[in-house]
C-alpha cells in the first residue's frame, strides 16, 4: 500500500494564530483508503525549507500532500518550492488564467495582476481545477511518486480531496476502502513501564497495533486494527483484548467510554450498596465522583486544611460505618497533602484496609492522580467484598 507524508504550510500555523485541521482531516480520510501516513510536518512560508522538506519526504514516502501557500501574494511560496524540489521551472498556463478570470467574474469582480501568479505551476504538472476557490492546484509526478498541492482553505481542500485527489489515487494505486477500528482498555494503579514489560511483545505487532498512553493514575492501552470490514477488524482486535485480560487481570477496569466513576456507580447500584466518602486536602470544588448519584454516594466532612495520620483516618471511617444502620454501607477516606502523599482508608463489615501512595509527577495533576488511585482502591475493595 502507498505511503503518505503531509506538509502544512503557513507561518500563521507556526505562530499559533490558526489551528491546523487540514492534516487531521487528510490523514483520517486517506487512512480509510489503505494509505499509511508516515509523517505530518508544518513549515512557515519559506520556499527553501519547504523544498528541502519535500525532497526529504520523497525519499521516504510515495505521496506528498501539501496544503496552503497557493494564494496570489508574495508570501505564498508553495508553487516555487515544489518547482525547486523537483528542479523544474514554473510555467504560465493560459487555461488556468482563464479559469481564474471566470471565477472572479462569477462574483462580479476582476482579478488583480498578482492573481496571475496562481496560473503558474511546475513544468509537467497536472493542473487540478478548483471550482470552489480561485487557487488552481496541481499534481507533480517525480520518479513514480506524487507531490499533490492543495489549498489551505479547509472547505476547498476537502472538496478537491474527495472529488479530484482520491479518484486520482485510486486510479494509480488500486486503493481499497479500509476501516480503522480501535479499542481502548483502561488500567489503573499500574505504571506505564510496568505494563510495558508485561505486554512488550504485543506492542511490536503491526496489525493490530498496540500502544500505551499514560495519564495521572491511569494508563490506556489502545488496540488499533486496519481491515476491510468492521467484522474483520473485530476478528483482529478481540484476541488481543483477551490476551491483555489474561496478563493484566483486574488491573483493567474498563474499556472505551468506561470511567472509574461510572464503573463504581454501576457496581453500587447493581448490588444496592452505598459508599460514604471522607476527603481532606482536595480543593473544595474538586469532585471525587463526576457521575452524580445521590442514592449511592454520600460525602462526609470535607476539611481541606485538616491533617490526619493514617490511623486517625481509618478510625473516622470505622466510626462513620458503625454508626450506619441502613443496609450495606462502605467507607472510604482520602487525604492528599501538599507533597502529594495520598492516604487511603477503607472499612466494611469484613475488614479494614489502609495504605499510603506517593506521587512523583507535576503538582498540577496531583489531585486527578489521587482521584484515580483512590477510586481504584475502592473498586478493588468492593470487588473483593463481593467475591469478584
Amino acid at each position: 500500500m502507498p505511503t503518505l507524508e503531509i506538509i502544512t504550510i503557513g507561518t500563521e500555523l507556526l505562530l499559533g494564530e490558526i489551528t491546523d485541521t487540514n492534516s487531521t482531516y487528510i490523514a483520517r480520510t486517506l487512512r480509510d483508503h489503505g494509505i499509511d501516513i508516515y509523517r505530518i510536518t508544518t513549515i512557515g512560508d519559506n520556499p527553501n525549507r519547504i523544498a528541502n522538506t519535500i525532497k526529504e519526504g520523497l525519499q521516504r514516502a510515495d505521496i506528498i500532500i501539501t496544503t496552503g501557500g497557493l494564494g496570489p501574494t508574495v508570501d505564498d511560496p508553495t508553487r516555487q518550492a515544489v518547482a525547486d524540489a523537483v528542479e523544474r521551472p514554473l510555467l504560465f498556463l493560459d487555461s488556468l488564467w482563464e479559469e481564474i478570470e471566470k471565477r472572479f467574474e462569477l462574483h462580479g469582480r476582476a482579478p488583480t495582476q498578482n492573481n496571475r501568479r496562481q496560473a503558474y505551476i511546475p513544468e509537467g504538472a497536472i493542473p487540478i481545477h478548483n471550482p470552489v476557490g480561485t487557487a488552481p492546484c496541481f499534481i507533480v509526478e517525480q520518479n513514480s511518486k506524487f507531490i499533490i498541492s492543495l489549498p489551505g482553505v479547509p472547505q476547498e481542500m476537502k472538496h478537491l480531496l474527495h472529488h479530484q485527489i482520491i479518484p486520482f489515487l485510486k486510479n494509480h494505486y488500486n486503493l481499497k476502502t479500509q476501516i480503522i477500528k480501535a479499542a481502548v482498555l483502561h488500567v489503573a494503579s499500574m505504571g506505564e513501564s510496568v505494563i510495558d514489560e508485561i505486554i512488550a511483545d504485543l506492542e511490536g505487532k503491526s496489525n493490530p497495533t498496540v500502544g500505551l498512553l499514560a495519564k495521572p493514575g491511569q494508563v490506556d492501552i489502545r488496540i488499533t486494527a486496519k481491515a476491510s470490514s468492521e467484522q474483520e477488524a473485530d476478528r483482529l482486535i478481540l484476541p488481543i483484548i483477551d490476551d491483555l485480560y489474561q496478563r493484566l487481570g483486574n488491573n483493567i477496569y474498563g474499556q472505551d467510554g468506561d470511567t472509574l466513576d461510572k464503573t463504581i456507580i454501576e457496581f453500587l447500584q447493581k448490588e444496592n450498596f452505598k459508599i460514604r466518602i471522607f476527603r481532606t486536602g482536595f480543593e473544595p470544588e474538586f469532585a471525587i465522583f463526576s457521575v452524580p448519584d445521590e442514592t449511592s454516594i454520600e460525602y462526609m466532612e470535607n476539611t481541606v486544611n485538616q491533617s490526619l495520620d493514617l490511623n486517625q483516618l481509618t478510625e473516622i471511617v470505622k466510626a462513620e460505618f458503625q454508626a450506619s444502620s441502613d443496609g450495606p454501607v462502605f467507607g472510604l477516606a482520602l487525604q492528599i497533602n501538599q507533597r502529594a502523599v495520598l492516604h487511603l482508608a477503607y472499612h466494611s463489615h469484613q475488614k479494614t484496609e489502609n495504605t499510603t501512595r506517593y506521587y512523583g509527577g507535576h503538582s498540577d495533576f496531583s489531585q486527578i492522580w489521587a482521584k484515580h488511585i483512590g477510586l481504584d482502591f475502592l473498586r478493588r475493595q468492593l470487588y473483593n467484598f463481593n467475591g469478584h
